[in-house]
């Protein structure tokens, strides 16, 4: 068996933030039957699910970083049904806080260079203590100085030889420092320092890239999108393109499964999905006096620019201004600015419109389960999950034509579609396709026939962990 380390700031069900918690948390799961055995390792942080584990001292130590001295545990956690080995890092003072990248204030945490360096030097320094794994396999920028610490630090020449692969969840977030927070870096060769400036600052998601030995996104049209975008990132992945690919995101189908799924009181029994559908959107209604007879669109997300929370309010107000033909049930948070938009948008159209300020799965999966439509406006997606949840629970889709979106949705104009892709990323481009999902609605043959193809689309797992279990063949050569 080849063994791999994931190293990531998020593994579901631990920790997650995003996407990448449920891609971590999920890929380790199918790769032993593609004959590879994977570990994760992630920081332990001060949340819930952390206070109810048990764990086992694999390894104590300390590190200097910047003249501050650091000591640490890596523990591996007991008795867990994740299906694949966890170990977390416990770094007091660094990690065990409530929240996995922001304070209390919203903004990230003032020492993220100083965790996330610390976070990957421990990775380093148990690697060559232990020395078991074939390859390190990094996601996003947090863990993107991984690949250079191995191949340059002075430090880790007896393990430099390992193969890393980096996986970009999201590369609008780069990781860049100014060049004084070089000084917490391990000692590395310093004939290769031009490797970790970019426009004069340290960048971690760059030196990734170019270090390592593999890079992929998460979806196929993602990779061609950020390869053509005219920044001076362009040069970077034109001149590392031999090594760069997209693979697109699967689903756990154990996970979310609406026969099996813990969070509902309504379960599907066998394949009655109309009354599975019906009976859900039914408890959504009563439970946030909704009006009935009208198709429901969710959404569900992070409430930022890139996820086009900001023009949401104001295509849904568009709509309803013309014909209260619809209700939606919004759920997220983030931006102030934009919670108190759709805030106030429900207080404006109570009956229609319930908006919840919150990260809560269970309500997630009600709104999987019950909604007709799960709308994902999105400015750019590297691979998005949302619609894929969706299919499970004969959700049908609304989504932005970009990234790993146009990868998964085919619109409903196609014979073999899917959803309905808005024709363009606006106020007016969404309002629009709001309006072409009431019009389906109303088409209750097409409308039902559709929900019915895409619950047993299958996006599961197994094709993604056989590709990536094929690269590593690669890179080991085997």
């Amino acid at each position: 068996m080849i063994k791999v380390l994931h190293v990531s700031s998020e593994c579901y069900p631990a920790a997650k933030a995003g996407g990448m918690g449920d891609v971590v948390g999920a890929v380790p799961i199918y790769l032993p039957k593609q004959g590879v055995e994977a570990s994760v390792i992630i920081p332990k942080y001060g949340l819930p699910w952390f206070k109810s584990q048990k764990y086992q001292k694999v390894k104590d130590g300390g590190i200097h970083i910047g003249g501050l001295s650091l000591n640490y545990t890596v523990q591996k956690v007991k008795n867990n049904n994740l299906g694949y080995p966890l170990y977390v890092i416990d770094m007091p003072g660094l990690f065990d806080r409530p929240s996995i990248y922001l304070d209390t204030n919203g903004e990230g945490y003032h020492d993220e260079p100083v965790r996330n360096i610390a976070f990957q030097t421990i990775v380093c320094e148990w690697l060559l203590e232990q020395n078991v794994y074939d390859i390190v396999h990094c996601h996003d920028h947090m863990t993107g100085m991984i690949p250079f610490f191995l191949k340059y630090g002075t430090r880790y020449k007896p393990i430099s030889d390992i193969p890393t692969m980096f996986t970009i969840h999201n590369g609008m977030y780069h990781g860049s420092f100014p060049w004084d927070i070089g000084m917490l870096l391990p000692k590395f060769d310093f004939a290769h320092r031009g490797i970790l400036d970019w426009d004069g600052r340290l960048n971690s998601l760059a030196t990734a890239i170019k270090c390592a030995d593999k890079v992929n996104t998460v979806s196929p049209n993602y990779m061609e999108e950020i390869m053509q975008t005219p920044d001076s990132f362009r040069y970077l992945y034109m001149s590392e393109g031999h090594k760069c690919m997209g693979i697109l995101n699967g689903v756990d189908t154990n996970l979310w499964n609406p026969k099996t799924d813990k969070y509902l009181d309504n379960k599907m029994e066998g394949d009655n999905l109309t009354g599975f559908k019906a009976t859900n959107k039914k408890s959504l209604l009563s439970t946030y006096k909704l009006k009935s007879r009208r198709p429901l669109i969710g959404f569900i997300g992070r409430m930022a620019h890139q996820k086009g929370a900001d023009l949401l309010a104001k295509a849904i107000e568009e709509n309803l201004e013309v014909s209260k033909s619809f209700c939606a049930i919004i759920l997220g948070s983030g931006d102030s600015y934009v919670e108190n938009e759709l805030s106030l948008l429900a207080e404006k159209y109570p009956g229609y419109v319930h908006t919840i300020i919150a990260y809560n799965e269970s309500i997630a999966r009600s709104l999987y389960a019950g909604c007709d439509y799960m709308i994902m406006p999105s400015r750019f997606e590297p691979c998005g999950l949302n619609q894929l949840f969706s299919y499970r629970y004969g959700t049908i889709p609304i989504a932005s034509p970009v990234g790993g979106l146009v990868d998964t949705v085919i619109d409903i104009d196609n014979k073999k579609g899917t959803g309905i892709l808005l024709n363009e990323v606006s106020q007016s481009g969404i309002s629009e396709a709001i309006s072409r999902s009431c019009e389906l609605y109303q088409k209750k043959t097409k409308f039902n026939r559709l929900r019915r193809h895409i619950i047993d689309l299958d996006y599961s797992w197994d094709q993604s962990a056989s590709i990536y279990a094929s690269i590593y063949r690669q890179l080991l050569k085997l």
